[in-house]
């Protein structure tokens, strides 16, 4: 890998971690919402994927900007994985069930929201 591609990635991925730290600190404050933060990021980063890949992008620069930089380091896997794990450790198994099921399905949801809208219009 280059420097012009390493710089490309970093890039994308300082956008991505400032977003995700935006709305880790400010969007379940302002809106009151249940939902944890990190499920909201990784709706969002969902449906911007299902968008990116409705749009079928051939430049190699820009996959490395939105999809590797951008996108991963603005979804938040790991802090899924953590949440399970931490649900598992307090013996809260249909809780555990239950968040996993609900992640999976809505940002699977959102993916075909976002690749859906690009492909209509």
């Amino acid at each position: 890998m280059d420097f012009s591609s390493i710089s490309i990635i970093l890039l994308g991925s300082t956008f991505g971690l400032i977003l995700r730290i935006l709305i880790q600190n400010n969007f379940k404050k302002s809106r009151g919402f249940g939902i944890q933060n990190t499920s909201i990021i990784n709706f969002l980063s969902s449906f911007l994927l299902g968008i990116l890949v409705a749009l079928n992008f051939i430049n190699n620069k820009i996959l490395m900007l939105f999809y590797i930089g951008f996108l991963g380091c603005f979804s938040t896997f790991s802090s899924f994985i953590y949440q399970l794990f931490d649900l598992f450790q307090k013996r809260k198994f249909l809780r555990l069930f239950v968040h996993y099921i609900e992640v999976i399905f809505f940002s699977f949801l959102f993916f075909y929201l976002g690749y859906f809208l690009i492909q209509f219009f």
